[in-house]
């Protein structure tokens, strides 16, 4: 909006010729989202309080986390908000890209405030049902998919890290790749999130990582000097990224470690999917497992264990799943967890930047 409404006056004050850079605009997308979730924090907080919207704690895990029973939840509204109000501020609102990440974003959102509404407001146990809530989810990012198909120009190669030639063409069918990277990515972070900033640290690096990848990828001179797909318009995405990461980070100074407040399934499940639908506009799909890694990692222990526990009647590979869980019964503080795996976080981004080079 402020792109639109300043930068036509350049001609006149040349000063807001700076409104032209992406760079630019995501600085302040950041810093204008970082403050939007400080200040309007205490005050989401309060209200969440006064609504009794408290977290519930299951009785079979962890000894040390009865004492959260009753954290205010459903912080994600915050962090959702903060995103959509600074990437309409600060980007390019003729850009599809913008408007197909924002769908997605406000989608998955309003996907996660039903089930944290229906269990934290309206008290019921289960929320969404679980083949209600996927089929939600699919039809968002099925709709998120075929606009992402539609859009002129765009190639449906799928890039492959660290092999430059491997690109299959999957037609009509990268329409429900599409859809199962976003679904898959939101539910991945999802399960992460059962520790204080546990979820939300992992995300505004894998925001910052997913940045980079997009100025480079809408800019034709990198991509082509780094042999990347070169992708018109999604350099826009740089912008909402930066929001992504200024969000976390306002977010986080009240979801550290003792938690004020939780993001619940309305934070979790739509940053999730948004960086699925980054990842696809910028091609670098597959690199989401590994810039995600953590989130990768936290889904398979889920899956893993279950699946275990059916074949052989009752018995687990992990005290308890998600991962973070089995290392807390195994007596690790919950901030040396959570810590350890931001580390692990910063890692898999670092060793994803570096695919860059190593094509």
């Amino acid at each position: 909006m402020l792109y639109h409404l300043l930068y036509p006056l350049h001609t006149l004050f040349s000063v807001l010729n700076v409104f032209r850079y992406i760079t630019f605009r995501t600085i302040y997308a950041s810093l204008t989202a970082f403050f939007i979730c400080f200040f309007l924090g205490p005050w989401v907080i309060e209200r969440l309080t006064r609504m009794q919207v408290g977290q519930y704690i299951r009785d079979d895990g962890p000894k040390s986390h009865l004492g959260k029973a009753g954290t205010p939840t459903m912080g994600g509204v915050l962090i959702v908000a903060a995103i959509t109000l600074s990437t309409l501020l600060w980007g390019d609102l003729t850009d599809p890209f913008i408007w197909i990440a924002l769908l997605v974003l406000l989608g998955f959102g309003a996907v996660g405030f039903a089930d944290d509404y229906l269990m934290q407001i309206k008290k019921q146990s289960k929320g969404l049902s679980v083949r209600g809530k996927l089929l939600l989810q699919a039809g968002v990012a099925l709709a998120a998919g075929v606009w992402v198909y539609l859009t002129p120009n765009f190639s449906t190669e799928v890039t492959v890290p660290f092999f430059k030639t491997v690109t299959p063409d999957l037609g009509w069918g990268y329409v429900i790749f599409a859809m199962l990277v976003i679904v898959g990515a939101s539910n991945a972070v999802n399960l992460t999130d059962g520790l204080d900033g546990l979820a939300i640290g992992p995300v505004i690096i894998a925001a910052t990582t997913y940045m980079v990848f997009a100025y480079i990828a809408g800019h034709v001179k990198i991509a082509n000097y780094l042999q990347i797909t070169y992708v018109p318009g999604c350099g826009e995405l740089t912008v909402l990224c930066g929001a992504m990461a200024g969000a976390g980070l306002g977010f986080l100074w009240f979801n550290a470690y003792p938690a004020q407040v939780f993001m619940g399934d309305t934070g979790s499940l739509s940053l999730g999917a948004t960086l699925g639908v980054i990842a696809v506009i910028t091609k670098q799909e597959i690199l989401l497992v590994l810039v995600g890694g953590l989130f990768v990692i936290e889904a398979l222990s889920v899956i893993f264990q279950v699946g275990f526990f059916k074949m052989t009647s009752g018995r687990r590979i992990f005290r308890m799943a998600p991962l973070h869980h089995h290392f807390e019964l195994k007596g690790w503080p919950e901030p040396k967890v959570i810590v350890r795996f931001w580390i692990i976080a910063i890692a898999l981004a670092l060793l994803a930047m570096s695919t860059l080079k190593l094509r």
